[in-house]
């Protein structure tokens, strides 16, 4: 520090510093550096006597190599002090303005000071002495400083760059840019997102992060992740193709793969829609599996009314069907899919739609609780048919005509 001053024309000022750091106590303890000075040029004791001398031959000795001169500029105590210490030139943690005594330093550490002290409310600070572990680092002696003081002293240390993150409360890529020296940054200013290839990277990894289920997923989309899941639990095919795993679980782990490809000039979740995820999950899913999809697991069942509903492949009792029992009148072999390998779970309903019956043995029914089934809901819904016979009866949707 006292070497570096001298060319500046400051060697006298940086030796009483160093005189303060090497000399325990000298100009008091407060962690003010700036107060120690005072302090310890106003002594008039014999130790600060011989400081005095002490630091006025470093002085002459680190000025010995320079012609005399008049100071180059006015220097700060902070910026006389970082020619020390660069890499504990801190900034303070938190709003500006707010006294937290909180400080990030430029090698990455952190280091605190009461509160309650002057120092804490500097925006910037260079650090002399330091004390406890790097969990818990206490400030025992510091300067403080203002923005322009770490810029000039920094000089080409500090760099200018472009940084783009994922901001979580607003799910969606935020850019800014940024001066940096070392870990800290001094300061900062927004830029408009670049929608590029890393951006639709971090995009995807930033949304996964937030949950795969936030995604806007269509009702088809969620219905095709858990017919392929069904499907995947019962095993590939003959020829080892393989389903592949599209769980919540299994996409979050993977989303520069599957879902980055498909946020092109994307840079925020609002932007997403479901056609960009029914693209995505239909890259996952090679032709062979599509046909075998729509073939072993499809996505309705048609029932002898001729109306379709939606097969549910994710709760109990998958694959399973929610429908009222009129509209199977007339089955006489139970509704399955897979080639008839894997036979529905029925979810029976009464035509206001409240369960009846539970059953994967549509013609047992038929022939043994549905005598009693019949009795109790012919009271409750006397428009509705209740036949004796309901493997022969025509299925409906509808009510009896009034009259009959």
């Amino acid at each position: 520090m006292v070497l570096s001053a001298a060319e500046l024309g400051r060697a006298n000022e940086a030796a009483e510093i160093a005189a303060v750091i090497v000399e325990r106590g000298l100009g008091g303890n407060d962690p003010d550096l700036a107060d120690r000075l005072e302090g310890f040029r106003r002594d008039r004791s014999r130790r600060a006597h011989d400081m005095r001398k002490l630091a006025a031959g470093w002085a002459r000795t680190a000025g010995a190599g320079h012609a005399a001169q008049a100071p180059i500029e006015e220097m700060s105590i902070a910026r006389l002090l970082s020619l020390a210490y660069p890499e504990r030139i801190g900034k303070a943690r938190g709003a500006p303005g707010q006294s937290s005594g909180r400080f990030l330093l430029a090698n990455g550490r952190g280091a605190n000071l009461d509160a309650t002290h002057p120092l804490a409310r500097s925006p910037f600070l260079v650090t002399a002495e330091l004390s406890g572990t790097a969990a818990s680092t206490r400030i025992l002696l510091a300067a403080a400083a203002e923005e322009a003081d770490i810029v000039a002293a920094a000089g080409g240390r500090i760099r200018d760059s472009d940084e783009i993150e994922f901001d979580k409360g607003a799910a969606a890529l935020r850019s800014r840019r940024v001066r940096r020296l070392g870990a800290i940054v001094i300061a900062a200013a927004p830029r408009a997102a670049v929608a590029n290839e890393e951006a639709a990277r971090l995009l995807a990894k930033g949304l996964a992060s937030l949950g795969v289920s936030r995604l806007p997923w269509s009702k088809a989309q969620l219905q095709l992740r858990d017919r392929v899941g069904f499907l995947r639990g019962v095993g590939g095919d003959a020829e080892g193709n393989q389903w592949p795993d599209l769980t919540d679980a299994a996409l979050a782990r993977t989303p520069g793969e599957w879902l980055a490809p498909f946020l092109a000039g994307k840079t925020r979740l609002a932007e997403v829609g479901a056609d960009d995820l029914g693209a995505a999950l239909d890259a996952l899913l090679s032709w062979h599996l599509k046909r075998r999809l729509d073939r072993e697991a499809p996505t309705h069942f048609e029932a002898p009314t001729g109306n379709r509903h939606a097969i549910d492949y994710q709760g109990a009792g998958a694959p399973a069907l929610h429908i009222r029992v009129q509209e199977l009148f007339g089955l006489r072999l139970h509704p399955s899919i897979a080639n008839g390998r894997l036979p529905l779970t029925l979810d029976l309903l009464s035509p206001a739609h409240r369960p009846l019956q539970i059953t994967r043995d549509l013609p047992g029914f038929w022939k043994g609780s549905w005598a009693a089934v019949k009795v109790e809901m012919k009271g409750r819904y006397p428009r509705h048919p209740w036949p004796d016979d309901p493997a022969s009866a025509p299925p409906t949707a509808r009510a009896k005509p009034r009259g009959t």
